[in-house]
């Protein structure tokens, strides 16, 4: 069938309700937009669906949820895991809520129970809840930090992460399989509670989830001597962090919690900003105006699903809100658990820091300092929970901390993602350990530059749309796969390692190792001087990302070196 076969389908078929049809014909004679919405199937990549919301087969709506649903239901009942059930949770993003009713719905059809939250709560509580549950998977309905006309749909497995191999591509081969909507189960909610297969949680999820945030805490009489003086400014920006975040400060003992008002309610329309992501400098505006306004310490934003923290902290020279990037935050974080947990006898001898291959080497310098194993895994936060889940099966490592560059991490085991909750709170001790020293954040930032270097990473990314946006990354990966640099500016080429091919060629003497992580299309370039760059295509979206690394004598001469770097690796990615 192609796309205009399918869309006069879903204008005219009754399984289709009156407003998706309607939509529709409202598109009628726009060619393009019809292409845009059927010329293919929104695909559900190894992580789930994201995709932007309304009608068709190429979108993120009722129907495609269920279909999506359907391949894992069915999976779920292969693998004998009906009584187990699933954890469903929701952000503040339009259709959450009732994507996510779709999806419990669904299950239960299949004779599978659901346990769906009351209202929305953060993506790792869901985390948390697959686990404390014993439930089989889990289910996120939300688009992290895309703009307000995306949604959403993130699984999970008993281990409380993100689906990985093999469930990730068994899932995937499952949901392929339903091709046909006659192939999709619901039923009605009331025949579901009935049956006993729809529950609904809350409360007390919440309360254990809270209390297992707090045991990350390592010096609370340290917050208590600072709590009456220590500013905090925390936006939310209209999602649903702002419960969890607010809760945990307060038990913890901090009094002086500024939330900024016109962005505390949840509202997925986002209307004070397009781009609710805490990595922009945008989406901070108000934050710091209200930083400004109570002479904040520190200034916390939370991504819409809340697993994401951006930060800025005040410089004590020249009295500017400095920003920082989640390798600085994360670095700040990690330094910190290792130093304290150290000097109170509490880190374990078989302790383990674990980190994305696109993370900054700043951990491998930290990390040999407390000799502390360093693990690296492919981009993805599933693949740190993997770890945490490994290591308790083999009796490897303790882990103790895992982070991203990407704004995420997550100290503890008590869930398996990244979690701006507990990052949230530990930071806020970071900067209590500082307050109470006559120090802020941004100055503990530069101790670190100092110990261990200027280390400075970058991103660039590539957006490119459409059906040909998607051939043009594939042949752009194909090009460079087949002719890799011999330097890039400055910088020699060391060693390529090929992640979809399992090699690592080290360019000097031709020997060809094994990188020992899973296939994954990415291309990995190690350079003279540390350096370092990574290509990968986005997951989720349709973009290609250049990661880079670099080391430098100062603040400067590392901005100067990445920005080189950067510039020469897109001239020859261009090529």
């Amino acid at each position: 069938m192609d796309y205009r076969e399918e869309y006069l389908k879903w204008c005219t078929d009754k399984y289709f309700d009156a407003q998706t049809r309607a939509e529709l014909e409202g598109i009628r004679g726009d060619e393009a937009e019809i292409l845009d919405r059927f010329y293919c199937r929104l695909e559900f990549g190894t992580g789930g669906l994201r995709g932007v919301i309304g009608a068709g087969t190429n979108r993120m709506n009722i129907y495609t949820v269920r279909q999506a649903t359907q391949g894992l239901a069915n999976y779920i009942l292969s693998q004998g895991g009906g009584d187990k059930g699933v954890a469903i949770a929701y952000d503040s993003r339009i259709m959450s809520p009732e994507f996510g009713q779709e999806a419990a719905l669904c299950l239960n059809a299949n004779g599978i129970k659901t346990y769906i939250f009351e209202s929305l709560r953060p993506t790792p509580e869901l985390s948390f809840a697959v686990r404390e549950l014993g439930c089989i998977s889990g289910i996120v309905i939300t688009a992290s930090h895309n703009p307000r006309e995306y949604n959403g749909y993130k699984v999970y497995w008993e281990d409380g992460a993100q689906i990985t191999p093999p469930h990730d591509k068994n899932i995937l081969a499952e949901v392929k399989r339903v091709t046909e909507f006659s192939q999709v189960k619901t039923m009605d909610r009331e025949a579901a509670c009935a049956a006993g297969l729809y529950h609904v949680i809350g409360r007390e999820i919440d309360d254990k989830y809270m209390a297992e945030l707090k045991k990350q805490s390592i010096h609370p009489e340290i917050i208590q001597a600072v709590a009456k003086d220590i500013k905090i400014v925390y936006t939310p920006l209209h999602g649903t962090g702002n419960l969890p975040v607010r809760r945990v400060l307060k038990e913890l003992g901090f009094e002086n919690v500024y939330v900024v008002p016109k962005q505390e309610q949840p509202d997925g329309n986002f209307p004070t900003v397009s781009y609710p992501n805490p990595e922009s400098p945008k989406a901070f505006e108000l934050a710091l105006e209200l930083a400004k306004k109570v002479d904040a310490d520190i200034v916390l934003a939370t991504d819409p699903d809340a697993d994401r923290l951006g930060v800025y902290a005040k410089d004590s020279v020249s009295g500017e809100y400095v920003s920082f990037t989640g390798n600085m935050s994360g670095m700040l974080i990690a330094e910190y658990i290792l130093r304290e947990k150290k000097a109170v006898g509490a880190l374990p001898e078989n302790a383990a820091l674990v980190e994305t291959i696109v993370t900054t080497d700043m951990a491998k310098a930290i990390a040999q300092a407390y000799g502390v194993k360093l693990i690296e895994v492919l981009t993805g936060f599933k693949y740190i929970g993997e770890q945490i889940k490994l290591f308790e099966q083999q009796g490897t490592y303790e882990y103790v901390f895992g982070l991203e560059e990407s704004y995420g991490c997550l100290a503890g085991t008590y869930a398996r993602d990244k979690d701006a909750c507990v990052a949230v709170m530990m930071l806020c001790e970071v900067a209590s350990w500082c307050k109470s020293r006559g120090m802020t954040l941004w100055d503990a930032m530069v101790d670190l530059y100092q110990t261990y270097g200027y280390y400075k990473e970058g991103l660039e990314t590539m957006t490119l749309k459409g059906m040909d946006g998607a051939a043009q990354i594939q042949s752009m990966m194909e090009r460079m796969r087949s002719n890799p640099p011999k330097n890039l500016g400055e910088y020699e080429v060391l060693a390529v390692r090929d992640y979809k091919e399992d090699t690592r060629k080290d360019l000097k003497s031709g020997e060809i190792m094994k990188t020992g992580l899973p296939s994954s299309n990415v291309l990995y370039y190690e350079l003279s001087n540390h350096a370092w760059c990574c290509v990968r295509p986005s997951g989720t979206e349709p973009k290609i990302k250049f990661y880079f690394g670099v080391v430098g004598e100062s603040m400067e001469d590392s901005k100067d070196k990445l920005e080189a770097l950067n510039k020469a690796m897109i001239e020859y990615a261009r090529q």
